[in-house]
């Protein structure tokens, strides 16, 4: 048999245009079924489906509007597992799919799902919501518009709070029976001045004690930094306080809960936190597409930069039954317009994703980030 696809057609893009694309419209799958299940609702990234293209493994749109009228079509795949993506009949690339993790099949002592726990995120990424209830979620006048991390507890799909004992059960068997890498944990806000501190600290504990992991730990700014040294004493690798918006206005607009903790109070909590996890250790993620501009968007990045936080520039999509399902996703022109310049910057201040401990800048898979900043090292490398 042929171990090779048919090449006649095919006229690949360059990855990161390719990613970008496909990011930016989702994708159509000839078989849904393809690799491991694909998450809707929850804290996000939802609605997406994991999949590999050259050696990157990338979080794909599948479940959403945009994706079901894609222009991208996943062909069935061959023997080998391997697919091609085609666009009007031309084929563009070919791609795989990371498996369905083996520690899915197991329940913990209590009786409860792995899958509920935690769920494998890209490739070798244990993620989890430790509390799936959030202070912001309680009322539409104050939710961050496009979280839907209601949406998976209400369909039963996880639990609301996973205990310390669930978590690193869970995380034991992901890196046994997976070779999972590293563990990100995230939060809805709960009532408290901590913000999520206390229960992320307690979780990292735990799982700490289980098994070497590394973790990112995410939450809002808490109101004392204290907390940033005890979750790195607790077990926290990296940490992440993520934007989302970064002009004042558009968080007011997008996320009203959330912009009462202003963008100034995040460069402060950013400022005390990078000498507790060290530079490149604390990332922010932000959504592109909500409404800031390009330039406010790489203006944000150079002051996080400067002091040593790794900014996380994603697209945005829209996820299926929040206020924002119809907002489109960015243009991959204006991805490639942020992430091209933002790359640059990374690199000349010292920040890889290849040397974040964990979480959501290692792993890479919802932005085309870590792709631009390989390919400008490799040029930079022969220059």
């Amino acid at each position: 048999m042929n171990q090779t696809l048919p090449q006649a057609e095919l006229k690949p893009l360059p990855t990161e245009q390719l990613i970008n694309e496909l990011q930016s419209f989702g994708v159509r799958l000839v078989d849904p079924r393809i690799g491991a299940d694909s998450r809707r609702g929850g804290a996000g990234p939802s609605d997406h489906k994991a999949l590999t293209i050259d050696g990157m493994t990338v979080m794909v749109p599948v479940h959403t509007a945009p994706a079901f009228e894609s222009p991208y079509l996943v062909e069935q795949p061959d023997a080998y597992g391997r697919s091609r993506i085609t666009r009007e009949g031309l084929v563009l690339g070919e791609v795989s799919f990371p498996v369905q993790p083996k520690f899915y099949g197991l329940t913990t002592r209590d009786g409860i799902p792995y899958s509920k726990i935690a769920v494998l995120h890209g490739r070798d990424v244990l993620a989890t919501t430790v509390l799936q209830s959030c202070i912001r979620y309680q009322s539409r006048t104050k939710t961050c518009q496009f979280c839907a991390i209601g949406q998976s507890l209400a369909a039963g799909r996880t639990i609301e709070r996973k205990t310390p004992a669930q978590l690193a059960e869970v995380a034991k068997a992901a890196v046994a029976l997976d070779g999972v890498k590293h563990m990100v944990m995230t939060t809805g806000t709960p009532p408290g001045k901590d913000r999520g501190a206390a229960i992320l600290a307690e979780s990292a504990a735990a799982v700490k004690a289980a098994v070497n992991l590394p973790i990112q730990v995410q939450c809002e700014p808490p109101d004392d930094d204290a907390w940033f040294g005890r979750m790195r004493e607790a077990g926290a690798d990296a940490l992440g306080m993520h934007l989302e918006a970064v002009t004042e206005p558009v968080r007011q607009r997008i996320m009203p809960g959330k912009a009462q903790v202003s963008v100034e109070r995040y460069f402060s909590a950013f400022e005390a936190a990078v000498p507790v996890f060290g530079r490149g250790q604390v990332s922010t993620y932000i959504l592109a597409g909500l409404g800031d501009t390009r330039d406010e968007i790489l203006e944000i990045c150079r002051r996080l930069t400067a002091i040593g936080v790794y900014p996380f520039v994603v697209p945005f999509v829209p996820i299926s039954g929040t206020p924002l399902e119809s907002q489109p996703t960015p243009p991959p022109a204006f991805m490639n317009s942020i992430l091209g310049p933002l790359a640059g910057m990374l690199l000349a201040s010292g920040l890889k994703a290849i040397d974040v401990k964990a979480g959501c800048a290692k792993c890479g898979a919802c932005s085309a980030l870590s792709t631009y900043e390989r390919g400008l090292s490799q040029q930079k490398g022969c220059a």
